[in-house]
């Protein structure tokens, strides 16, 4: 008996030297931490655009507010990964982008798009917005059912990229109606939840 309970001690520590050692020592280092560049931007889809929210009260409004800073909101309601990559040198490379925050993916996942594909697209502008030496924060998603892998898929674009990932930013506001306006955009009080997250996401960085 005293052996066995040794062995599974044995076994529980081997098992914690093992984690910690792919979640600490393996962590993969974040890509331009002192970023350069002059502007904080926000570039994305509907849940950047601040679909089903009050007059200023959309997240980049929001984060601004928390941070005492301008903050660019370049979100466009019903972009996917291609059009936002159509568009990026636009709305953020030619913005002198010093921070950029990210929500892109939920219509490509909504609209079957291939998954593939999207985060090649997702990784291409997250690149890209690294080459002008921006930190890249994404807000990835999270969704029950029908979220086709799209969660593990952020991880990894963020790990291979060394962005900066919010694992879910909509944790906390799906099905929750007082903080959506509808079924897949918040409300104001859903996206100061959002701006809160993503404010501490960046705080290291600001």
């Amino acid at each position: 008996m005293k052996l066995l309970k040794t062995g599974t001690i044995a076994l529980a520590v081997v098992l914690a030297v093992y984690f910690g050692y792919r979640h600490f020592l393996h962590h993969p280092p974040v890509k331009n931490p002192r970023p350069a560049g002059e502007n904080i931007i926000c570039f994305g889809d509907s849940l950047t655009y601040g679909t089903g929210a009050s007059q200023g009260m959309d997240y980049p409004t929001q984060l601004s507010r928390l941070i005492g800073k301008p903050v660019i909101n370049a979100g466009i309601p019903g972009d996917t990964t291609a059009t936002a990559l159509a568009r990026l040198e636009r709305d953020v490379l030619g913005r002198s982008p010093r921070i950029v925050l990210i929500t892109l993916g939920g219509n490509d996942m909504k609209n079957r798009q291939d998954r593939d594909r999207a985060f090649r697209n997702l990784k291409a502008i997250i690149t890209s917005i690294q080459g002008r030496g921006a930190l890249v924060i994404v807000g990835g998603l999270d969704v029950p059912i029908w979220g086709r892998g799209f969660q593990e898929h952020y991880r990894k674009a963020c790990e291979e990229t060394g962005a900066v990932l919010v694992p879910d930013i909509l944790k906390g506001l799906l099905g929750n109606p007082e903080r959506m306006s509808d079924t897949i955009h918040p409300n104001d009080a859903g996206y100061g939840v959002m701006a809160g997250y993503f404010h501490e996401a960046m705080k290291p960085y600001l």
